[in-house]
């Protein structure tokens, strides 16, 4: 494991004596979710501090319910050189005691950089040579996304007795959102017409990553499958699975389509009560499993590596994966959905 500089002088994480403390973590949308059990292990640790979270727009409203942070502010990537200066002033001006940066990108690099020169320097987390807490690891980027940020914070001193052990680790829970929303409604399934049992279905990806993108077909055969057992195939996704959903209901008139109509904490409470999810390597694919939806994921080998982003969850998580998703069979997911043990008897007759 990467550790802290190992000499007499090593800095010394301020801990429940730090004021002012800033997380890094700008995108992307899986990452971000991902990230939120490193988010969660900072605040405990440092529970009278005030913590800024450094973010982009798309996070904004999620990160301001989210009880982790004091501050959420959303110019982490600005646009030209007159709004990088005035985000480095800033940054300069709030004396911040310890930043964890858990973007470690090449822009954060830099505002790691900047902010070491001159004057009283925060203590940095993150992958930098003049990180006071430099996370080194050679197989860093080969690691999963919640592994990496549990070494992270070993470094920093942040983990119980110094290491994070087994189930112990820095997982993201997504528990606070009914409550912290105060349950109204809409965090509902039959707010949007949904009656219980129902599951998800994300077949989201970029249209120039074709490998990723499961075919239509497949997912609609799929749907007839599980709405045969009396199960309501729901899809989820943004503008660009429009087409998608529409085909869908099409070819399956027993899908029900919520493409556009979910915010992130609509993900979060639908899949809470979904019977199970399958979807594409996404970032609504990483909130569904880790608010409670057992799930199978579908893996382009080209493309990814579900030993490095595969979603994690308190249930039963299953990847079907392949070189390109077109050369995954219904067959071979039907039989993973099986294997999840969730299915209403009988459900082992027919495969369609």
């Amino acid at each position: 494991m990467s550790s802290a500089r190992g000499n007499a002088a090593s800095p010394v994480n301020p801990g429940v004596k730090a004021k002012e403390v800033l997380v890094i973590k700008l995108s992307a949308l899986g990452d971000f979710v991902l990230a939120l059990g490193a988010m969660r292990a900072v605040r405990e640790f440092h529970p009278s501090a005030r913590i800024t979270l450094l973010t982009t727009p798309p996070f904004e409203e999620f990160a301001k319910t989210c009880p982790y942070f004091d501050v959420v502010e959303t110019d982490g990537r600005p646009e030209g050189l007159k709004g990088t200066n005035a985000l480095l002033s800033r940054l300069r001006r709030a004396k911040y005691d310890i930043v964890y940066d858990f973007q470690t990108s090449g822009r954060t690099k830099n505002y790691c950089s900047v902010l070491s020169r001159g004057g009283k320097a925060p203590l940095w987390s993150g992958h930098h040579e003049k990180a006071a807490f430099f996370h080194d690891n050679p197989a860093r980027a080969s690691m999963h996304s919640i592994d990496r940020l549990a070494e992270q914070l070993e470094v920093a001193g942040v983990a119980p007795q110094g290491r994070w052990l087994g189930k112990s680790g820095p997982f993201p829970d997504l528990g606070w959102v009914r409550p912290k929303l105060g349950d109204p409604p809409r965090l509902s399934p039959a707010y949007f017409g949904i009656q219980k049992p129902y599951m998800l279905l994300i077949p989201g990806a970029s249209e120039h990553r074709e490998a990723k993108r499961w075919p239509i077909e497949n997912y609609a055969e799929l749907a007839k499958r599980i709405a045969d057992l009396g199960i309501t195939p729901v899809v989820i996704g943004g503008k660009a699975e429009s087409a998608i959903a529409q085909e869908l209901m099409k070819r399956e008139p027993r899908v029900k389509s919520l493409v556009t109509r979910t915010d992130l904490f609509q993900i979060v409470t639908l899949a809470e009560t979904a019977v199970f999810v399958v979807g594409n390597d996404t970032g609504p694919m990483h909130m569904a499993t880790l608010a409670g939806a057992p799930g199978i994921a579908l893996f382009a080998l080209t493309e990814s590596n579900p030993d490095h982003s595969a979603p994690r969850g308190p249930k039963t998580v299953i990847v079907n994966s392949a070189p390109t998703l077109k050369e995954l069979s219904v067959d071979d997911v039907w039989q993973s959905v099986r294997a999840l043990g969730i299915l209403p008897t009988g459900s082992s007759l027919s495969t369609g």
